[in-house]
Protein backbone atom coordinates (compact mmCIF):
# COMPACT_ATOMS: atom_id res chain seq x y z
CA UNK A 1 0.00 0.00 0.00
CA UNK A 2 1.19 3.94 -0.80
CA UNK A 3 3.14 5.81 1.73
CA UNK A 4 1.22 9.02 1.74
CA UNK A 5 2.28 11.97 3.64
CA UNK A 6 -0.28 13.66 5.42
CA UNK A 7 -0.30 17.36 6.20
CA UNK A 8 0.11 18.97 9.50
CA UNK A 9 -2.76 20.45 10.83
CA UNK A 10 -0.81 23.57 11.79
CA UNK A 11 -0.12 24.92 9.12
CA UNK A 12 -3.58 24.94 7.63
CA UNK A 13 -5.83 27.51 8.07
CA UNK A 14 -3.14 29.91 9.50
CA UNK A 15 -4.47 33.12 9.29
CA UNK A 16 -2.61 35.87 7.09
CA UNK A 17 -2.33 39.32 7.66
CA UNK A 18 -1.68 42.17 5.54
CA UNK A 19 1.68 43.21 4.59
CA UNK A 20 3.83 44.75 7.22
CA UNK A 21 1.61 42.96 9.93
CA UNK A 22 2.51 38.78 9.91
CA UNK A 23 3.81 39.02 13.04
CA UNK A 24 2.65 39.77 16.53
CA UNK A 25 4.29 43.39 17.09
CA UNK A 26 6.35 45.41 20.37
CA UNK A 27 4.43 48.54 21.05
CA UNK A 28 7.80 50.38 19.18
CA UNK A 29 6.40 48.65 15.97
CA UNK A 30 3.06 49.16 16.50
CA UNK A 31 3.54 52.79 16.93
CA UNK A 32 5.33 52.80 13.35
CA UNK A 33 2.94 50.68 11.20
CA UNK A 34 3.54 50.49 7.68
CA UNK A 35 0.61 50.70 5.28
CA UNK A 36 0.56 48.78 2.12
CA UNK A 37 -0.64 50.76 -1.31
CA UNK A 38 1.20 49.20 -3.99
CA UNK A 39 -1.13 46.25 -4.63
CA UNK A 40 -0.92 46.98 -8.42
CA UNK A 41 2.90 45.61 -7.91
CA UNK A 42 1.73 42.31 -6.28
CA UNK A 43 -0.41 41.32 -3.65
CA UNK A 44 -0.28 38.95 -1.00
CA UNK A 45 -1.71 35.52 -1.31
CA UNK A 46 -4.92 34.93 0.51
CA UNK A 47 -5.00 32.17 3.40
CA UNK A 48 -7.10 30.32 1.20
CA UNK A 49 -4.79 30.05 -1.11
CA UNK A 50 -1.84 29.19 1.23
CA UNK A 51 -3.96 26.27 2.70
CA UNK A 52 -4.62 25.01 -0.83
CA UNK A 53 -1.38 24.99 -1.91
CA UNK A 54 -0.05 23.74 1.38
CA UNK A 55 -2.43 20.91 0.92
CA UNK A 56 -0.92 20.08 -2.72
CA UNK A 57 2.88 20.07 -1.41
CA UNK A 58 1.71 17.20 1.33
CA UNK A 59 -0.57 15.33 -0.70
CA UNK A 60 -0.50 15.75 -4.80
CA UNK A 61 3.67 15.78 -4.61
CA UNK A 62 3.54 13.32 -6.99
CA UNK A 63 4.14 13.53 -10.73
CA UNK A 64 1.69 14.64 -12.58
CA UNK A 65 2.00 12.10 -15.20
CA UNK A 66 2.80 9.22 -12.88
CA UNK A 67 -0.13 6.55 -12.46
CA UNK A 68 0.00 6.65 -8.90
CA UNK A 69 -2.14 8.13 -6.13
CA UNK A 70 -0.17 10.98 -5.72
CA UNK A 71 0.68 11.82 -9.24
CA UNK A 72 -3.06 11.20 -9.78
CA UNK A 73 -4.53 13.65 -7.08
CA UNK A 74 -1.99 16.35 -8.90
CA UNK A 75 -3.34 15.69 -12.38
CA UNK A 76 -7.09 16.20 -11.23
CA UNK A 77 -5.23 19.08 -9.17
CA UNK A 78 -4.05 21.29 -12.09
CA UNK A 79 -7.15 20.20 -14.36
CA UNK A 80 -9.32 21.78 -11.85
CA UNK A 81 -7.82 25.02 -11.44
CA UNK A 82 -7.58 25.10 -15.03
CA UNK A 83 -11.34 24.73 -15.51
CA UNK A 84 -11.27 27.54 -12.36
CA UNK A 85 -9.10 30.52 -14.60
CA UNK A 86 -11.79 29.56 -17.52
CA UNK A 87 -14.61 30.22 -15.89
CA UNK A 88 -13.06 32.96 -14.46
CA UNK A 89 -12.21 35.01 -17.66
CA UNK A 90 -15.53 32.71 -19.58
CA UNK A 91 -13.45 30.69 -22.20
CA UNK A 92 -12.40 26.75 -22.03
CA UNK A 93 -10.48 25.18 -19.99
CA UNK A 94 -8.66 23.72 -22.99
CA UNK A 95 -6.96 26.95 -24.18
CA UNK A 96 -5.81 27.70 -20.91
CA UNK A 97 -2.19 26.99 -20.80
CA UNK A 98 0.14 27.29 -17.51
CA UNK A 99 3.12 29.63 -17.59
CA UNK A 100 5.78 30.60 -14.87
CA UNK A 101 4.29 34.46 -15.14
CA UNK A 102 2.74 37.41 -16.78
CA UNK A 103 6.21 37.57 -18.76
CA UNK A 104 6.65 33.84 -20.04
CA UNK A 105 3.25 34.04 -21.19
CA UNK A 106 3.76 37.97 -22.79
CA UNK A 107 7.30 36.29 -24.86
CA UNK A 108 5.41 33.27 -25.60
CA UNK A 109 2.56 35.15 -27.44
CA UNK A 110 5.01 37.20 -29.36
CA UNK A 111 7.73 34.61 -30.47
CA UNK A 112 4.93 32.09 -31.46
CA UNK A 113 3.88 34.34 -34.16
CA UNK A 114 6.90 35.11 -35.09
CA UNK A 115 7.45 31.38 -36.03
CA UNK A 116 3.77 31.44 -37.38
CA UNK A 117 4.33 34.82 -39.21
CA UNK A 118 7.42 32.89 -40.70
CA UNK A 119 5.65 29.77 -41.85
CA UNK A 120 2.91 31.47 -43.77
CA UNK A 121 6.02 32.96 -45.89
CA UNK A 122 6.56 29.46 -47.12
CA UNK A 123 3.42 27.27 -48.07
CA UNK A 124 3.02 24.06 -49.03
CA UNK A 125 4.25 24.09 -52.95
CA UNK A 126 6.43 26.88 -52.43
CA UNK A 127 3.19 28.52 -53.94
CA UNK A 128 2.72 32.07 -53.08
CA UNK A 129 -0.28 33.94 -53.57
CA UNK A 130 -0.53 37.01 -55.51
CA UNK A 131 -1.49 39.53 -53.10
CA UNK A 132 0.89 37.83 -49.77
CA UNK A 133 3.29 39.85 -48.46
CA UNK A 134 6.78 39.59 -50.90
CA UNK A 135 9.32 36.77 -49.68
CA UNK A 136 11.54 37.54 -46.89
CA UNK A 137 9.36 40.52 -44.90
CA UNK A 138 9.52 40.59 -41.64
CA UNK A 139 6.59 39.71 -39.63
CA UNK A 140 5.12 43.29 -38.46
CA UNK A 141 3.83 44.01 -34.80
CA UNK A 142 1.51 46.68 -33.51
CA UNK A 143 1.56 47.78 -30.21
CA UNK A 144 1.18 51.13 -27.88
CA UNK A 145 3.65 53.79 -26.17
CA UNK A 146 2.50 52.39 -22.49
CA UNK A 147 2.98 48.45 -22.71
CA UNK A 148 4.66 46.92 -20.16
CA UNK A 149 8.29 46.26 -20.22
CA UNK A 150 7.31 41.99 -21.13
CA UNK A 151 5.60 43.30 -24.07
CA UNK A 152 8.02 46.43 -25.24
CA UNK A 153 11.35 44.54 -24.36
CA UNK A 154 10.75 41.83 -26.54
CA UNK A 155 9.42 43.40 -29.39
CA UNK A 156 12.58 45.89 -29.18
CA UNK A 157 14.94 42.98 -29.10
CA UNK A 158 13.20 41.41 -32.32
CA UNK A 159 13.57 45.03 -33.69
CA UNK A 160 17.11 44.95 -33.45
CA UNK A 161 17.25 41.76 -34.50
CA UNK A 162 15.98 42.35 -38.15
CA UNK A 163 13.12 40.06 -37.35
CA UNK A 164 10.38 41.87 -36.84
CA UNK A 165 9.26 45.60 -37.41
CA UNK A 166 6.83 47.19 -34.54
CA UNK A 167 4.99 50.04 -34.96
CA UNK A 168 4.40 51.53 -31.00
CA UNK A 169 1.24 54.00 -31.07
CA UNK A 170 1.26 56.83 -29.05
CA UNK A 171 -1.30 56.74 -26.45
CA UNK A 172 -3.95 60.03 -26.80
CA UNK A 173 -3.16 62.79 -24.13
CA UNK A 174 -6.81 63.64 -23.96
CA UNK A 175 -7.98 60.06 -22.21
CA UNK A 176 -4.83 58.00 -21.89
CA UNK A 177 -6.12 55.47 -24.08
CA UNK A 178 -4.72 53.75 -27.16
CA UNK A 179 -7.22 54.92 -30.29
CA UNK A 180 -8.86 52.59 -32.29
CA UNK A 181 -8.43 54.38 -35.58
CA UNK A 182 -4.74 54.99 -34.98
CA UNK A 183 -4.37 51.21 -34.03
CA UNK A 184 -5.98 50.38 -37.28
CA UNK A 185 -4.07 52.83 -39.13
CA UNK A 186 -0.68 51.11 -38.39
CA UNK A 187 -1.69 48.24 -39.65
CA UNK A 188 0.57 47.03 -42.67
CA UNK A 189 0.37 43.85 -45.17
CA UNK A 190 2.72 41.89 -42.92
CA UNK A 191 0.93 42.50 -39.67
CA UNK A 192 0.73 39.92 -37.29
CA UNK A 193 -0.52 40.50 -34.12
CA UNK A 194 -2.01 43.55 -32.51
CA UNK A 195 -1.29 43.63 -28.66
CA UNK A 196 -2.65 45.95 -26.14
CA UNK A 197 -3.36 45.86 -22.30
CA UNK A 198 -6.69 45.78 -20.94
CA UNK A 199 -6.06 48.47 -18.29
CA UNK A 200 -2.43 50.10 -17.90
CA UNK A 201 -0.36 49.35 -14.60
CA UNK A 202 0.27 53.04 -13.10
CA UNK A 203 -3.02 55.31 -14.38
CA UNK A 204 -5.18 52.14 -14.75
CA UNK A 205 -7.22 53.24 -17.87
CA UNK A 206 -8.75 50.84 -19.43
CA UNK A 207 -8.26 50.31 -23.22
CA UNK A 208 -10.49 50.11 -25.91
CA UNK A 209 -9.89 45.99 -26.28
CA UNK A 210 -13.26 44.94 -27.43
CA UNK A 211 -13.73 48.09 -29.92
CA UNK A 212 -10.28 46.60 -31.75
CA UNK A 213 -10.93 43.25 -32.05
CA UNK A 214 -13.96 44.05 -33.65
CA UNK A 215 -12.43 46.16 -36.36
CA UNK A 216 -9.84 43.74 -36.78
CA UNK A 217 -12.18 41.08 -37.12
CA UNK A 218 -14.16 42.71 -39.52
CA UNK A 219 -10.41 43.65 -41.84
CA UNK A 220 -9.59 40.32 -41.39
CA UNK A 221 -12.66 39.26 -43.33
CA UNK A 222 -11.51 41.99 -46.47
CA UNK A 223 -7.40 40.46 -45.53
CA UNK A 224 -8.51 36.60 -45.94
CA UNK A 225 -10.33 37.83 -49.12
CA UNK A 226 -6.96 39.23 -50.58
CA UNK A 227 -4.96 36.71 -49.71
CA UNK A 228 -3.37 38.55 -46.75
CA UNK A 229 -2.79 36.33 -43.35
CA UNK A 230 -4.94 36.96 -40.58
CA UNK A 231 -4.43 39.20 -37.94
CA UNK A 232 -4.87 38.25 -34.40
CA UNK A 233 -5.11 40.00 -30.87
CA UNK A 234 -3.49 40.11 -27.70
CA UNK A 235 -4.43 41.89 -24.56
CA UNK A 236 -2.15 41.66 -21.24
CA UNK A 237 -4.75 41.48 -18.10
CA UNK A 238 -2.86 41.54 -15.48
CA UNK A 239 -3.85 44.64 -14.02
CA UNK A 240 -7.81 43.85 -14.75
CA UNK A 241 -8.43 40.54 -13.10
CA UNK A 242 -9.65 40.58 -9.48
CA UNK A 243 -10.69 44.87 -9.96
CA UNK A 244 -13.47 44.10 -12.60
CA UNK A 245 -14.77 41.42 -15.00
CA UNK A 246 -12.69 40.28 -17.26
CA UNK A 247 -14.63 38.03 -20.44
CA UNK A 248 -12.56 37.18 -23.97
CA UNK A 249 -15.86 36.88 -25.49
CA UNK A 250 -17.09 40.41 -24.78
CA UNK A 251 -13.26 41.50 -25.84
CA UNK A 252 -13.14 39.32 -28.38
CA UNK A 253 -9.25 38.52 -28.06
CA UNK A 254 -7.55 35.16 -29.40
CA UNK A 255 -4.88 35.41 -26.63
CA UNK A 256 -4.95 37.05 -23.07
CA UNK A 257 -2.01 36.91 -20.22
CA UNK A 258 -3.34 35.96 -16.69
CA UNK A 259 -0.65 36.78 -13.85
CA UNK A 260 -1.62 35.24 -10.34
CA UNK A 261 0.06 37.70 -7.99
CA UNK A 262 -2.01 40.38 -8.93
CA UNK A 263 -5.64 38.52 -7.64
CA UNK A 264 -3.72 37.21 -4.59
CA UNK A 265 -2.27 33.74 -6.00
CA UNK A 266 0.91 32.92 -6.04
CA UNK A 267 3.56 34.17 -8.49
CA UNK A 268 3.01 32.09 -11.59
CA UNK A 269 0.76 32.93 -14.55
CA UNK A 270 -0.88 31.09 -17.88
CA UNK A 271 -1.99 31.71 -20.87
CA UNK A 272 -5.96 32.42 -22.66
CA UNK A 273 -5.35 31.07 -26.65
CA UNK A 274 -8.79 30.98 -28.52
CA UNK A 275 -9.02 27.68 -29.87
CA UNK A 276 -5.58 26.58 -28.69
CA UNK A 277 -3.92 24.75 -31.82
CA UNK A 278 -6.84 24.80 -33.99
CA UNK A 279 -8.27 28.22 -34.26
CA UNK A 280 -5.24 30.18 -33.19
CA UNK A 281 -1.68 28.50 -33.70
CA UNK A 282 0.86 28.29 -30.79
CA UNK A 283 4.25 27.87 -30.95
CA UNK A 284 6.23 26.39 -28.24
CA UNK A 285 9.62 28.18 -27.03
CA UNK A 286 10.36 25.41 -24.56
CA UNK A 287 10.72 21.26 -25.57
CA UNK A 288 10.75 18.39 -23.68
CA UNK A 289 8.54 16.35 -21.80
CA UNK A 290 4.88 16.80 -23.89
CA UNK A 291 3.50 18.44 -20.52
CA UNK A 292 0.64 21.30 -21.65
CA UNK A 293 -0.05 19.03 -24.45
CA UNK A 294 3.42 20.33 -26.01
CA UNK A 295 2.80 23.92 -25.81
CA UNK A 296 4.84 24.72 -22.55
CA UNK A 297 6.58 21.26 -21.11
CA UNK A 298 8.14 21.09 -18.05
CA UNK A 299 7.08 19.14 -15.00
CA UNK A 300 4.08 21.15 -13.81
CA UNK A 301 3.98 23.16 -10.47
CA UNK A 302 1.23 21.26 -8.97
CA UNK A 303 1.33 23.49 -5.72
CA UNK A 304 1.10 26.88 -7.60
CA UNK A 305 -0.88 25.81 -9.90
CA UNK A 306 -3.71 24.50 -7.50
CA UNK A 307 -3.21 28.56 -5.49
CA UNK A 308 -3.60 30.38 -8.89
CA UNK A 309 -6.87 28.03 -9.56
CA UNK A 310 -8.20 29.03 -5.69
CA UNK A 311 -7.52 32.48 -6.67
CA UNK A 312 -9.14 32.44 -9.95
CA UNK A 313 -11.90 30.84 -7.58
CA UNK A 314 -12.06 33.20 -5.48
CA UNK A 315 -12.28 35.90 -8.23
CA UNK A 316 -14.85 34.45 -9.88
CA UNK A 317 -17.29 34.64 -6.56
CA UNK A 318 -16.42 37.93 -5.35
CA UNK A 319 -15.22 40.06 -8.47
CA UNK A 320 -18.14 42.58 -7.88
CA UNK A 321 -17.81 42.73 -4.23
CA UNK A 322 -13.95 43.11 -4.57
CA UNK A 323 -14.40 46.24 -7.34
CA UNK A 324 -16.87 48.13 -5.02
CA UNK A 325 -14.47 47.83 -2.44
CA UNK A 326 -11.64 49.46 -4.13
CA UNK A 327 -13.76 51.76 -5.62
CA UNK A 328 -15.09 53.12 -2.60
CA UNK A 329 -11.49 53.24 -0.71
CA UNK A 330 -9.79 54.71 -4.26
CA UNK A 331 -12.48 57.63 -4.33
CA UNK A 332 -12.47 58.24 -0.56
CA UNK A 333 -8.05 58.52 -0.99
CA UNK A 334 -8.77 60.82 -3.32
CA UNK A 335 -11.17 63.39 -1.51
CA UNK A 336 -8.91 63.12 0.95
CA UNK A 337 -5.85 64.28 -0.66
CA UNK A 338 -7.74 67.17 -2.67
CA UNK A 339 -9.29 68.38 1.04
CA UNK A 340 -5.93 67.92 2.46
CA UNK A 341 -3.57 69.31 -0.28
CA UNK A 342 -6.15 71.50 -2.20
CA UNK A 343 -4.98 72.97 -5.56
CA UNK A 344 -1.59 71.29 -5.16
CA UNK A 345 -2.90 67.72 -6.07
CA UNK A 346 -3.00 66.48 -9.67
CA UNK A 347 -4.89 63.52 -10.25
CA UNK A 348 -2.85 61.83 -13.07
CA UNK A 349 -5.34 58.94 -13.91
CA UNK A 350 -8.04 60.88 -13.89
CA UNK A 351 -9.03 61.63 -18.12
CA UNK A 352 -12.62 62.54 -18.78
CA UNK A 353 -15.10 59.77 -19.62
CA UNK A 354 -12.83 56.86 -19.34
CA UNK A 355 -12.98 53.88 -17.71
CA UNK A 356 -10.23 53.33 -14.91
CA UNK A 357 -9.34 50.47 -12.49
CA UNK A 358 -11.42 51.03 -9.58
CA UNK A 359 -8.31 50.62 -7.47
CA UNK A 360 -5.51 52.76 -8.93
CA UNK A 361 -4.66 56.48 -7.73
CA UNK A 362 -1.91 58.41 -9.60
CA UNK A 363 -1.50 61.62 -8.39
CA UNK A 364 1.14 64.58 -7.70
CA UNK A 365 1.60 66.92 -5.52
CA UNK A 366 2.95 70.27 -6.69
CA UNK A 367 6.25 71.26 -5.64
CA UNK A 368 9.71 71.92 -6.59
CA UNK A 369 10.91 69.84 -3.67
CA UNK A 370 8.39 67.32 -3.95
CA UNK A 371 9.48 64.71 -5.88
CA UNK A 372 7.48 61.48 -5.63
CA UNK A 373 10.82 58.70 -4.60
CA UNK A 374 11.40 62.13 -2.35
CA UNK A 375 8.23 62.10 -0.69
CA UNK A 376 8.11 58.19 -0.55
CA UNK A 377 11.35 58.34 1.42
CA UNK A 378 9.99 60.73 4.13
CA UNK A 379 6.91 58.63 4.65
CA UNK A 380 6.89 56.51 7.68
CA UNK A 381 3.66 54.56 7.39
CA UNK A 382 3.27 54.65 3.68
CA UNK A 383 4.33 51.43 1.58
CA UNK A 384 3.84 52.79 -2.54
CA UNK A 385 5.94 53.09 -5.56
CA UNK A 386 6.46 56.40 -7.89
CA UNK A 387 5.00 54.00 -10.69
CA UNK A 388 5.67 50.66 -11.94
CA UNK A 389 7.90 48.46 -9.87
CA UNK A 390 10.11 47.33 -13.08
CA UNK A 391 11.06 50.81 -13.03
CA UNK A 392 11.57 51.48 -9.73
CA UNK A 393 15.61 52.11 -10.28
CA UNK A 394 14.92 55.36 -12.41
CA UNK A 395 15.21 57.88 -9.43
CA UNK A 396 13.85 61.70 -10.32
CA UNK A 397 13.07 60.97 -14.13
CA UNK A 398 9.52 61.25 -14.86
CA UNK A 399 7.31 58.28 -15.40
CA UNK A 400 7.55 57.10 -19.79
CA UNK A 401 3.59 55.99 -18.71
CA UNK A 402 2.58 59.50 -17.98
CA UNK A 403 4.54 61.48 -20.21
CA UNK A 404 3.14 59.77 -22.96
CA UNK A 405 -0.41 60.51 -21.54
CA UNK A 406 0.22 64.14 -22.03
CA UNK A 407 1.20 65.06 -18.28
CA UNK A 408 3.49 67.61 -17.96
CA UNK A 409 7.38 67.06 -16.74
CA UNK A 410 7.13 68.51 -13.48
CA UNK A 411 4.22 67.21 -12.49
CA UNK A 412 5.07 63.37 -13.57
CA UNK A 413 8.37 63.88 -11.95
CA UNK A 414 6.26 64.10 -8.82
CA UNK A 415 4.20 61.15 -9.86
CA UNK A 416 3.17 58.76 -6.68
CA UNK A 417 1.18 55.64 -7.52
CA UNK A 418 -0.86 54.76 -4.62
CA UNK A 419 -2.98 51.03 -5.77
CA UNK A 420 -5.72 49.84 -2.99
CA UNK A 421 -6.76 46.31 -2.03
CA UNK A 422 -8.99 44.10 -0.46
CA UNK A 423 -8.75 44.63 2.70
CA UNK A 424 -7.61 48.90 2.36
CA UNK A 425 -10.29 50.95 5.09
CA UNK A 426 -10.66 54.28 5.22
CA UNK A 427 -9.34 54.34 8.76
CA UNK A 428 -5.94 53.44 6.69
CA UNK A 429 -6.37 56.44 3.89
CA UNK A 430 -6.45 58.67 7.16
CA UNK A 431 -3.42 57.90 8.38
CA UNK A 432 -1.56 57.75 4.92
CA UNK A 433 -2.88 60.91 3.69
CA UNK A 434 -1.77 61.99 7.19
CA UNK A 435 1.55 60.88 6.58
CA UNK A 436 1.96 62.58 3.49
CA UNK A 437 1.14 65.56 4.81
CA UNK A 438 3.90 65.55 7.59
CA UNK A 439 6.37 64.04 4.35
CA UNK A 440 5.71 67.27 2.90
CA UNK A 441 5.96 69.50 5.73
CA UNK A 442 9.29 68.10 6.61
CA UNK A 443 10.79 68.26 2.72
CA UNK A 444 9.22 72.19 2.81
CA UNK A 445 10.76 72.93 6.23
CA UNK A 446 7.74 73.43 8.14
CA UNK A 447 7.79 70.86 10.84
Amino acid sequence: MEAVPTPRRAARGRAMSPPGCLREKSPQERCARKIYMDYNATTPLEPEVIQVMTEAMWEAWGNPSSPYTAGKKAKDIISAARESLANMIGGKPQDIVFTSGGTESNNLVIHSMVKCFQESQTPPGGVVEQHSPEEGARPHFVTCTVEHDSIRLPLEHLVEGRVAEVTFVPVSQVNGQAEVDDILAAVRPTTCLVTIMLANNETGVVMPVPEISQRIKALNQRRVASGLPRILVHTDAAQALGKRRVDVEDLGVDFLTIVGHKFYGPRIGALYVRGLGKLTPLHPMLFGGGQERNFRPGTENTPMIAGLGKAAEMVTENCEAYEAHMRDIRDYLEERLQAEFGKRIHLNSRFPGVERLPNTCNFSIQGHQLQGYVVLAQCRTLLASVGASCHSDQGDRPSPVLLSCGIPFDVARNALRLSVGRSTTRAEVDLVVQDLKQAVARLEGQA
